[in-house]
């Protein structure tokens, strides 16, 4: 079977990230969490004290950015975890202080120029897995195999509103679906690589597919190119 790139685009809280790294596992692939690498950014700028509640120094992480490596190594149970310069960084990436810095970092454009060169370079060797929202037209046009999922917006909204019930959190469905649809306008009209389907992407609308049913597909459409 030949290693290829398998690239995921979509919307929102359409279990993209579950998409890929299910996949990622069970085919022996690095999943690239692209999330991640924007926290080891927002860490990195937070161990050099570049980073405030109220400041970012873009001056020093413009200057140093070229000095962020950052790498994805599956642990014992397949699973990707995230180094940054060499370190395992994954339990630290998660903290609430370094997400809020990611979705500051993110905005950069310098920032995001740096991680897709280093993204591109992950894909070198194939076998990888990633998701987010240009992987199939900005960072990997060539990928063999681009998936783009969607589900309604009323869909997407019942699901984050199951998934914040599950986590004890309270929220308004006409509330959670106006948040989905806000989303979806900042993803696709956004100025530095918008949300959109490459052209020859194909379409999973899994508004109303099990778990199961969309890895089956996934996995097809997956074996069919490692073959050809």
């Amino acid at each position: 079977m030949n290693k290829i790139i398998v690239a995921i685009d979509g919307f929102s809280s359409c279990g993209k990230s579950t998409m890929a790294k299910e996949l990622a596992i069970e085919a022996g692939y690095i999943y690239v969490d692209s999330g991640a690498m924007y926290r080891a950014v927002s860490l990195f700028c937070i161990q050099n004290g570049w980073m405030t509640d109220t400041d970012m120094n873009e001056d020093e992480l413009v200057k140093n950015i070229e000095s962020i490596q950052i790498e994805f190594k599956p642990n014992l149970e397949g699973i990707s975890e995230t180094y940054l310069n060499g370190q395992n960084v994954e339990t630290e990436i998660r903290s609430l202080e370094v997400a809020n810095g990611a979705s500051r970092v993110s905005t950069i454009g310098f920032v995001r120029r740096e991680l897709v060169r280093q993204q591109q370079l992950m894909g070198l060797k194939k076998g990888i897995v990633m998701d987010g929202r240009d992987i199939g037209t900005v960072v990997f046009p060539s990928a063999e195999l681009k998936i783009f999922v969607t589900a309604s917006p009323e869909i997407r909204a019942q699901r984050r509103l199951d998934e914040m019930a599950g986590k004890g959190e309270k929220a308004n469905f006409e509330e959670v679906l106006a948040n989905v649809k806000e989303r979806d306008d900042r993803d696709q009209n956004r100025t530095e690589s918008p949300l959109r389907k490459a052209e020859d992407a194909i379409v999973i609308d899994n508004s109303f597919m099990t778990r199961d049913e969309q890895n089956s597909l996934l996995k097809t459409l997956f074996i069919e190119k490692t073959l050809s």
